[in-house]
């Protein structure tokens, strides 16, 4: 990568792009919402935990609290069992009520739609936040960056860095603005589907021949 310039990794980066877009149509948010407060909760219980197991959760939770104001006013040990499966379950909550609360209060029950306001709920960092911009106000204002988005950023060699945030910054150096959100969904499909950590199918990946690290 250090003999790559600036220019060259950024038309790789479009070809990668361009490929994954191709082996993944449907790609998408995996978590199951149908607004902006259900992907926010979605979002926060899915720390440490699969976007499979959060989303056998949360119609049970979202029938129970289906809005910021009714999840406002949840008692603890309520919450807490509806989301025990999700792992870390009482950090979580604590943080599921008091995000509820600051919406209420701050924002008439409604959730925000910026970066500054929801890195300032609880529970809420950069990632969470993109997460909700981008695909519940469709406004890309980052890359999301999980496990997933970075490892195979650091393995395509499109980056060398390990914070999530600096990996972030590299990469909206290499894409447009209008590929940020869906950027994040396609490396996520390919991590899970192809690009795993210990056992990668490179014979098996649509991008092979533009990645530094395949093994073909």
């Amino acid at each position: 990568m250090s003999r790559e310039s600036r220019a060259a990794r950024r038309q790789r980066a479009a070809e990668i792009y361009d490929r994954l877009r191709e082996s993944y149509p449907d790609a998408r948010c995996a978590l199951t919402h149908t607004n902006a407060y259900e992907l926010l909760v979605a979002t926060i219980l899915s720390a440490q935990c699969t976007d499979a197991r959060v989303n056998q959760v949360t119609p049970e939770l979202f029938r129970r609290y289906p809005n910021a104001r009714a999840l406002a006013l949840a008692r603890r040990e309520q919450l807490e069992e509806v989301i025990h499966s999700t792992g870390f379950f009482r950090n979580k909550a604590r943080n599921l009520i008091a995000m509820a609360r600051a919406v209420t209060a701050r924002h008439d029950g409604e959730i925000p739609d910026t970066m500054t306001e929801l890195v300032a709920l609880a529970g809420v960092g950069r990632k969470t936040a993109n997460v909700v911009l981008g695909n519940a106000f469709r406004i890309a204002e980052g890359v999301v960056v999980d496990t997933h988005v970075g490892r195979l950023s650091r393995r395509m060699k499109l980056t060398r860095e390990t914070n999530p945030e600096r990996v972030e910054r590299e990469l909206v150096e290499l894409y447009p603005r209008r590929r940020w959100t869906l950027l994040a969904h396609l490396l996520i499909f390919h991590g899970r589907a192809v690009c795993a950590a210990r056992t990668p199918r490179c014979d098996a990946c649509s991008v092979a021949s533009l990645c530094p690290s395949s093994r073909v």
